[in-house]
């Protein structure tokens, strides 16, 4: 393994990372955390949004890392994955708050609900429970959480005592599980 220190070339370091070494991942994250966090807190406008990127660019980046010193800086190729993850975000979440604005406008408002349509409204309710029973016991109980009882995903990571990014993708994967099931039910 090579030998790194704070004194170390990034292409020091990312070399010393490749063969395994973690104080590399420690030192890159000393010289460029702060700027990845910057840049994600500037998109998402939430600290714990902010540092749950930092900490996934970081993650994937030791894992997963494709990065070539000879395209750009490490710098450069920090800055561009972390705008692009959080704008991917920013979407993700667009698109879920469209599909929840969508299913409240889908929902009744009149009180004077005549039987056939409550029968039908009963009988949407149970294939909706029916999927998702359907689900993991995770994912049910994230969705029933941040859907029914409107806790944040923050909050429920609190609660729940797991990182952020699990519950996200825990319900994005439990949303994604129950449009397959209901099909057209669900639009």
């Amino acid at each position: 393994m090579l030998r790194t220190s704070n004194d170390s070339s990034d292409n020091e370091l990312i070399l010393s990372l490749r063969s395994g070494s973690q104080d590399a991942l420690a030192i890159l994250y000393a010289r460029y955390g702060s700027l990845v966090y910057t840049i994600a807190l500037r998109i998402l406008k939430k600290s714990t949004e902010a540092e749950d990127l930092t900490q996934e660019i970081f993650i994937n980046f030791w894992k997963k890392e494709k990065f070539d010193s000879n395209r750009a800086a490490l710098s450069t190729y920090l800055s561009i994955m972390t705008r692009s993850r959080a704008l991917n975000r920013l979407s993700s979440q667009s698109s879920q708050q469209q599909s929840i604005q969508r299913l409240h406008q889908s929902l009744p408002t009149r009180t004077d609900i005549t039987p056939l349509e409550k029968a039908s409204l009963l009988e949407q309710q149970d294939v909706v429970k029916q999927a998702l029973s359907n689900l993991s016991e995770r994912q049910r109980q994230i969705l029933d959480m941040n859907f029914y009882q409107g806790i944040s995903h923050s909050e429920i990571a609190r609660q729940l005592e797991i990182p952020l990014g699990t519950v996200k993708t825990t319900a994005r994967k439990g949303l994604v599980e129950l449009r397959k099931m209901l099909g057209d039910a669900v639009q």
